[in-house]
């Protein structure tokens, strides 16, 4: 008898362990993220990313929310896997209305944050014993590092007074929020040195989030940005994918499956693609040096770029001087201390040889020297013999971003930043031409790409049939003619 109660009591144990650890399976949804078999590769990226202002322009149902939600608690709860942890941590998730927050990032807070780990939540709606169904104002958590941290969650239609005073560690956008509540929360993270990241489909056209976001108009350091489209979502139906694309015209397309900003009828350079076309620089051998392009400027920026062509014909834009409001004195010392760091040829004469804009050719100010011979007398001697044309220099850039075999033949050193904005930033006009707005350094690379020589095309190998065919010929002629 006492053997069949202790086994029973064994029996008890082991399905109460049992139903503990499904439980906390369970509740741990987190621990099954980006673990598996299939890895959203972009999604780790984002996590990975060290830079304070971080942001995920993304299509529908390509992963973006569950990146911010999953970032949000694994700093709320100290326990990220990839950055510094820190205790008692505050912060703001953001979304669009009350009700936009409950159905989105609410919900998958509330999917990945383990209950064991809530302290308590505060409702603004609803009760709390039932957040699902309710508007939440606060939940706190425990920190691994110690102490507890604070999710607050705020609504851009509350406006931009409902946003001040708090200090914070982090705020998280769920969608693109207007111009003044995203000050206002820059504005909360200062003097913690915290972080600002957001995740968005822009529909909105170019806000304020394409021109300081994605085009980082004023070049800060903090700022990094990343597309996500639905290829990049492995756990998206390949099928489903095709159907609802056909659905879609192209610029919604653009933004809903690939979360790029549209205007207008789209980029120019719709081929630019910065995971392919911007690259690390290094050290170009001294032969693959070709020349200096420059769109002259005076209250406008002058713009210079260096070329390189390697072997197999592919052209690298290695350095660029870009500057306003100067004069030509100014700009050619500059372009001197550049090629001399570059260690750049120079021209029997001494002088680095550019291509320039036919406008040089004009008589500067004083009515006494054109700009081209000025550059010249300052040790550039500038060729003003290029091809403007528009249309067909902006072709014969596209071919170089992307040719007839789907190859890349135009790479963009990262330090090059002004002329990697312009090509981001450089769309057609409802008129059928590019709006005209910061294109000088578009300029310039279009009459460098014009002064490359066309390339040869591929003499086809013949095939041995072929080659059985030609010989008959000849053997035919010779009988028939003699010759």
């Amino acid at each position: 008898m006492k053997n069949i109660a202790l086994k029973a009591e064994l029996v008890k144990k082991l399905d109460e362990i049992t139903k503990e650890i499904s439980r906390r399976k369970q509740n741990n949804k987190l621990s099954t993220y980006n673990t598996g078999k299939l890895v959203h590769k972009k999604q780790l990226e984002f996590h990975k990313c060290t830079q304070k202002n971080r942001w995920v322009f993304g299509g529908n149902r390509s992963g973006k929310t569950e990146c911010g939600a999953v970032e949000t608690i694994w700093l709320a709860t100290g326990t990220h896997p990839y950055k510094p942890n820190k205790p008692n941590v505050s912060c703001w998730v953001v979304s669009l209305s009350s009700q936009v927050q409950r159905d989105v990032a609410q919900s998958k807070i509330l999917y990945y944050l383990n209950p064991d780990l809530i302290v308590d939540i505060v409702m603004n709606q609803g009760k709390k014993e039932a957040p699902y169904l309710g508007i939440i104002d606060t939940i706190i958590v425990k920190n691994a590092m110690g102490g507890t941290s604070k999710i607050g969650f705020k609504s851009c239609d509350q406006g931009r007074e409902k946003f001040q005073g708090t200090s914070l560690d982090f705020v998280w956008f769920d969608e693109e929020p207007p111009y003044d509540v995203y000050l206002e929360c820059k504005m909360r993270v200062l003097d913690k040195c915290g972080q600002i990241f957001g995740t968005m489909t822009p529909l909105k056209g170019l806000t304020w989030v394409y021109n300081e976001i994605y085009l980082n108009e004023h070049n800060s350091k903090d700022v990094w940005c990343q597309f996500m489209s639905w290829e990049d979502n492995p756990f998206l139906n390949k099928a489903e994918i095709e159907s609802f694309s056909q659905s879609l015209n192209s610029d919604e397309l653009n933004a809903r499956k690939y979360g790029k900003f549209s205007s207008f009828g789209g980029m120019v350079y719709s081929e630019f693609d910065e995971n392919i076309h911007v690259i690390e620089p290094f050290n170009i051998p001294n032969d693959w040096q070709d020349c200096l392009s420059i769109d002259p400027g005076l209250n406008n920026p002058l713009s210079c770029h260096w070329y390189a062509v390697d072997y197999d014909g592919n052209v690298y834009v290695v350095a660029e001087h870009y500057e306003a409001k100067k004069d030509i004195i100014y700009h050619s010392k500059k372009i001197r201390e550049k090629c001399k760091q570059l260690n750049w040829k120079t021209m029997p004469n001494g002088n680095y040889y550019a291509l320039i804009d036919s406008a040089a050719n004009q008589k500067t100010l004083s009515g006494v020297k054109s700009v081209a011979e000025l550059f010249y007398e300052l040790g550039i001697s500038v060729n003003t013999k290029v091809n403007k044309d528009l249309f067909s220099g902006i072709q014969r850039v596209k071919s170089y971003l992307k040719n007839a075999e789907g190859t890349a033949k135009l790479f963009i050193f990262k330090t090059c930043t002004n002329l990697i904005k312009e090509i981001k930033g450089y769309f057609w006009s409802d008129s059928d031409n590019p709006v005209k707005k910061d294109d000088h350094a578009l300029d310039e690379l279009r009459y460098y790409i014009q002064h490359r020589p066309d390339v040869p095309l591929k003499k086809l190998e013949k095939s041995l049939v072929q080659k059985d065919k030609d010989r008959l010929i000849r053997n035919l002629k010779v009988k028939r003619y003699g010759t």
